[in-house]
């Protein structure tokens, strides 16, 4: 069997390389599909006119969302699941990639030996020496770990909105948001984390499958609690470069503004069953501009990017979705509180102060 397994390795290190190349250009599409009719419908045209519209029909929710256009939508509350699916998503590739990383991308040459002592008590697992044999540079073991690194931000950020789901935000019964920016948001906390970690995302899959397969049939037993190595799997993170960690205080930044702003917003009802009036918001980030929490959510998918070092073309179209997306619906949230109220502070701005 080990005989076949390294004569099939050339084939099984073609085949990955052939489906990651498929998946990187798969999300990189979305993400361009995503972005372009935001685009060519932000273009000062009266010709675009109707195209706007239908968008903009498609991305009203809640209070923006007049009740004449309740046709093909989903309660506002549905955001619930986006944050389910992000959080259980998320969740399976941090810890599949953390592990990969831990076992065949070590980041000293005492992790290695550590490695090479795991895979002669595995019994010499072809498929950790295969994944092993695809991150020989300290270069690609740094990426494997940075994907890691990014993984664990994205998965405090998607904890956070699912916790304001169930208790900050309590969503009116008539508030609704249209089928198509439903079935996007379902999208997105799928591809999303899925970008952050394309360059390893296939082998940690098929490592956690043989890892899983090799428990099975030679029924091996579970690594004791007594056994984890807890600053190991910690201590590669401290490693990272300057880079990861600015953008990481970036994240930060735009995290706390955010769970303030959401906490402001969260007040102004305070009872679900409450009616469909609304007050102006204050404070924080609200003096400023009219869609702080959406400005707060660029600025922590910035903090991704840098974190990512701006290698990964991937995680620059994603960038530009977010940017776009919701910049897009910043721009009808401000025309909707100058049309509602009178007394709107005008030295507001829809999402980047003093710009737009």
């Amino acid at each position: 069997m080990k005989v076949l397994g390294i004569l099939m390795e050339p084939f099984t290190l073609q085949s990955i390389s052939t489906t990651k190349t498929g998946l990187v250009w798969l999300l990189r599409a979305g993400w361009m599909a995503g972005t372009l009719p935001i685009l060519i419908a932000s273009l000062p045209s009266s010709h675009l006119n109707s195209f706007r519209t239908l968008l903009l029909g498609f991305a009203k929710r809640g209070k923006i969302m007049p009740p004449s256009s309740h046709k093909f939508t989903v309660p506002q509350s549905f955001f619930l699941h986006f944050y389910m699916l992000g959080v259980v998503w998320t969740t399976m590739l941090l810890m599949g990639t953390w592990y990969f990383a831990y076992k065949v991308a070590p980041l000293s040459a005492e992790s290695l030996s550590d490695s090479a002592a795991a895979s002669h008590l595995t019994g010499g697992s072809h498929v950790f020496s295969l994944h092993k044999s695809r991150f020989p540079s300290a270069d690609d073991r740094f990426n494997v770990w940075k994907s890691a690194f990014l993984l664990l931000l994205m998965e405090v950020h998607v904890l956070r909105r699912l916790n304001e789901t169930f208790h900050v935000f309590n969503y009116s019964p008539s508030a609704r948001m249209h089928i198509f920016g439903y079935l996007t948001g379902l999208y997105f906390y799928t591809a999303a984390p899925l970008s952050l970690c394309t360059f390893c995302a296939l082998e940690v899959v098929t490592f956690a499958a043989n890892q899983v397969a090799e428990l099975n049939v030679e029924g091996q037993d579970m690594l004791s609690i007594t056994d984890f190595d807890l600053w190991g799997y910690v201590k590669p993170i401290t490693r990272l470069g300057w880079c990861q960690w600015a953008g990481a205080a970036i994240f930060a930044w735009g995290w706390l503004h955010q769970y303030c702003c959401h906490a402001i917003l969260g007040s102004l009802r305070e009872h679900r069953d409450q009616t469909a009036e609304y007050a102006i918001p204050h404070g924080d980030w609200f003096e400023i501009v009219s869609s702080p929490h959406y400005l707060a959510e660029m600025i922590i998918y910035a903090g991704l990017l840098v974190a990512s070092g701006g290698a990964d073309f991937t995680i620059w179209l994603l960038m530009v979705f977010v940017v776009a997306n919701l910049a897009f619906a910043a721009a009808e949230t401000h025309r909707w509180y100058l049309k509602k109220f009178e007394d709107y502070p005008l030295n507001r701005w829809a999402i980047l102060p003093y710009v737009y």
